[in-house]
């Protein structure tokens, strides 16, 4: 059996007469994605405050990288790395500088060389003497991405990493996660998008109120429907296959060469 990178136990948690988490139970393997799904106000954010201990719970246990969340919060801190809702970049600096300034706060040796690496791995290098200020939104994340891998952090949160970003650029942050878990990282990723979570993940979970009320693999989930009967069915093109057939399959190349 895998060791699990993530376990949480019967966490709780309130905001005086809030009650956002109302003993939360499930498990991440090594090298997994475990996407988070749940609406506004579900807890899902809540959650991972208290994962990558910025939060700490009412009740119940967690533990990230086999380090309890509680009482070993450093070693925690050590293991992980997270990235919300909106890109942490320095906008003044390059996209080489800010890879190259986590570095230094991290004490690893040879910077510039972490930060090379970093940029060819998430296809940043012809950009990574601009200012990042001028980058796109899937540039951005992308560089988000890789500045919270100085490092090789054990494991990653992405909270909502595609939420305001377009076709193009969502699929590029997908493109990014998935070499995450190719190169062995554990990634617990929430979103609101459904779609997202097909994608990526390899065991999904849905919180609601608190509470999470389905966790498995895709197939497991599609096993709480009945299947459908159909005799004939025409398959539509979805908006966004209709939307990359029309911009080409070139335009992520060409805005990073912008």
């Amino acid at each position: 059996m895998t060791e699990a990178a993530i376990r949480v136990h019967g966490i709780e948690k309130s905001y005086q007469d809030l009650q956002v988490l109302r003993g939360v139970d499930f498990e991440v393997e090594q090298g997994t994605v475990f996407a988070l799904l749940g609406s506004n106000g579900a807890g899902k954010t809540t959650l991972v405050r208290i994962l990558s201990t910025l939060s700490t719970a009412d009740a119940g246990t967690a533990s990230v990288g086999g380090f309890d969340v509680a009482s070993e919060p450093l070693r925690v801190r050590e293991s992980i790395s997270l990235t919300g809702q909106f890109a942490a970049v320095d906008e003044i600096l390059t996209g080489r500088e800010n890879l190259a300034l986590v570095a230094r706060l991290r004490h690893l040796p040879d910077p510039g060389a972490v930060a090379d690496a970093l940029l060819t791995r998430f296809q940043l290098t012809d950009a990574g003497e601009r200012r990042a200020g001028t980058y796109s939104g899937g540039m951005r994340r992308r560089l988000d991405i890789a500045m919270s891998l100085v490092g090789d952090p054990e494991v990653i949160f992405l909270d909502e990493p595609t939420t305001g970003l377009d076709p193009e650029a969502r699929i590029e942050v997908w493109r990014a996660i998935k070499e995450l878990t190719g190169k062995g990282t554990t990634v617990l990723l929430t979103t609101q998008y459904l779609d997202e979570a097909e994608q990526l993940a390899d065991r999904i979970a849905t919180l609601r109120s608190g509470r999470i009320i389905a966790n498995g693999t895709l197939a497991e989930l599609k096993q709480l429907l009945p299947a459908a009967k159909v005799e004939y069915v025409e398959k539509q093109p979805t908006l966004e296959e209709i939307f990359l057939a029309l911009v080409g399959p070139s335009a992520s190349e060409e805005r990073n060469a912008a």
